[in-house]
């Protein structure tokens, strides 16, 4: 089911199959997220909970058992609840139940507000222990955007500014989608801008850790006209557009954790960036978007 949003003549649609913010219109029809086109991506704006990226085998160790879990879990595909809402947000709730604890062994209980600002959006998720022990997540965003904004222009029109000058050296994934701790490709050295073309996805996703910018922004390079996204406090970044083909969207994705290594020992515990939630506390982070 969907819900409209509506905030200063911005209007958005908030979908509760995955918690996904599927629209986001300016006051002038301008649609800034990814429409879900098939031909390329039929997603928008996922999140990706309680892994970021693929499994070995798509399989992990969880207090003793194995679980199996599709790549980027199973939050996505999950049917939320409106546990709140007004003319200008609303917040989504997911709990653990058969299927979730299928796949993963915790109670917990999920989040997600999308409110409307006056100049774009912002998303919080916030993870709930209702276990009687630690629990342990990763979890990030996928945020589609529409590129080019416009239909007279094009893709290479724009550009990934980023906050600071940056030494951008992307991980490399293997074909099964892991991180392959052989290799790396560097994009740019001590660069704030890289500009986009489609051939940078040629092997996927463009994977970012330890960057010093808390914001990027995707830029048209003549008008200045697109989007900035703050992801403070996210450890990881990733950048995607499907490979080999003229997608019109680009993904900026703010990462609480990654793809497992192609020499992962398969313990969910010793994933990166995992986080430990203690029996019940909460835990809490967020990303806004700012129409430029």
């Amino acid at each position: 089911m969907t819900y409209n949003l509506k905030f200063n003549g911005n209007t958005a649609v908030a979908d509760t199959r995955g918690a996904e913010l599927i629209s986001y219109s300016d006051d002038s029809g301008t649609e800034y997220i990814w429409n879900g086109d098939p031909a390329y991506w039929t997603g928008h704006n996922p999140l990706l909970f309680p892994i970021v990226g693929s499994l070995k085998n798509d399989e992990a160790q969880i207090e003793g058992g194995t679980y199996r879990m599709a790549r980027h879990g199973f939050a996505r595909r999950s049917d939320f609840e409106v546990a709140e809402s007004g003319e200008h947000y609303i917040v989504f709730r997911l709990r653990d139940n058969a299927q979730a604890l299928a796949q993963y062994p915790y109670h917990f209980e999920l989040l997600v507000r999308h409110e409307l600002t006056s100049s774009g959006f912002t998303t919080k998720y916030t993870v709930n222990c209702t276990d009687n022990r630690p629990i342990q997540f990763c979890i990030g965003a996928h945020t589609g955007f529409m590129c080019p904004l416009h239909k007279n222009e094009k893709f290479e029109d724009y550009s990934l500014e980023f906050e600071k000058a940056e030494d951008l050296c992307s991980m490399m994934l293997t074909e099964d989608g892991l991180i392959d701790p052989e290799k790396a490709t560097v994009l740019a050295k001590n660069a704030r801008v890289l500009a986009l073309d489609h051939k940078l996805f040629d092997d996927d996703a463009l994977i970012f850790k330890g960057l010093r910018s808390q914001s990027v922004a995707l830029r048209h390079n003549a008008t200045g006209k697109g989007v900035k996204m703050n992801y403070a406090g996210f450890p990881m970044l990733g950048i995607w557009s499907k490979p080999h083909s003229d997608a019109p969207y680009v993904c900026i994705e703010p990462w609480v954790g990654h793809s497992a290594d192609a020499n992962d020992n398969g313990e969910f515990s010793d994933k990166p960036y995992v986080i430990t939630l203690p029996a019940g506390k909460s835990y809490s982070i967020a990303y806004t978007v700012e129409i430029l």
